[in-house]
């Protein structure tokens, strides 16, 4: 399957990249780079959506969403708009 370079490919690409970062800083949230790890893997609360509810009579939804990445998630999303230009 071939993806065309549309808005769903980049949305996807740099979903991917966020959550490779994401992924990478928990596995080395325990080494120690010369006291940069915490510097690093320190979230940035971009928004936060609380919880909204919504009550449909024979259904209720509970929604929420936060956006807070690190530093090595967003260099993953810089990364994968990067590969997503040069591709």
């Amino acid at each position: 399957m071939h993806f065309s370079k549309g808005l769903l490919s980049l949305f996807l690409f740099l979903a991917a990249g966020a959550l490779i970062g994401g992924i990478v800083s928990q596995l080395i949230q325990g080494a120690d780079f010369v006291g940069l790890m915490p510097y690093l893997t320190r979230t940035y609360e971009i928004f936060d959506i609380k919880d909204i509810f919504l009550n449909l009579g024979i259904m209720q939804i509970h929604f929420g969403i936060r956006f807070a990445p690190n530093l090595i998630s967003i260099i993953g999303i810089l990364i994968a708009a990067w590969l997503y230009r040069k591709f």
